[in-house]
């Protein structure tokens, strides 16, 4: 078999920085940060809130540095941190309450791309108004590309479970985009679409 190379590389990168290299931690937190902020920033709406906790989670990840197993990626490792360190940001805040219910185009290039960033728009705006686990949850597989077996190692949850979050985080914004749409643009008041 052979051996994968992020994890050789995560295991020197650990080594080094567990022999006192603050360079190799550097480089850590250069090849997790922006991970690390996408679920900061899906999990925690206040900006200077938002900077404590990534220097909180990246002083946690350093002082546990010597716990990591190498069962996982790194980076996964620092995701699990920065989760649950956000997960406990909002249960302090009172934020969080599970299972808390969720309110609910021919174009030429130049057409296109408005579109596209119209759209791009729209669908920020409908997932910031989603709770914030189902807006990481989002996050983490459609633009982290991680699957479920990572976001489940970085939530603690089974595949199972994460899987029926996503399920529920993409009908939430299904739901809220078309209340946007019916309501204010596509279809006249009343035409919901439901039989």
């Amino acid at each position: 078999m052979i051996p994968d190379p992020d994890k050789l590389a995560d295991k020197q990168l650990v080594h080094r920085a567990l022999s006192g290299d603050a360079q190799a931690f550097g480089i850590i937190i250069g090849n997790t940060e922006k991970l690390v902020a996408q679920i900061v920033c899906r999990m925690v709406s206040n900006v200077e809130d938002r900077k404590d906790l990534a220097q909180e989670i990246y002083l946690k990840a350093y002082r546990s540095l010597g716990l990591f197993k190498h069962g996982s990626k790194l980076s996964t490792w620092i995701a699990q941190i920065s989760y649950n360190a956000c997960m406990d940001y909002l249960r302090r805040k009172k934020l969080f309450y599970p299972g808390e219910p969720v309110d609910g185009p021919g174009q030429t290039t130049a057409d296109g791309q408005m579109y596209r960033k119209e759209l791009a728009g729209i669908l920020q705006a409908g997932m910031e108004k989603l709770q914030p686990v189902y807006r990481t949850m989002l996050t983490l597989y459609h633009q982290e590309e991680l699957s479920y077996g990572e976001i489940g190692e970085i939530t603690g949850m089974p595949e199972g479970t994460v899987k029926n979050y996503l399920f529920r985080a993409r009908k939430a914004l299904k739901e809220r985009l078309s209340w946007y749409y019916g309501e204010k643009e596509m279809k006249p008041r009343g035409d919901d679409g439901d039989g």
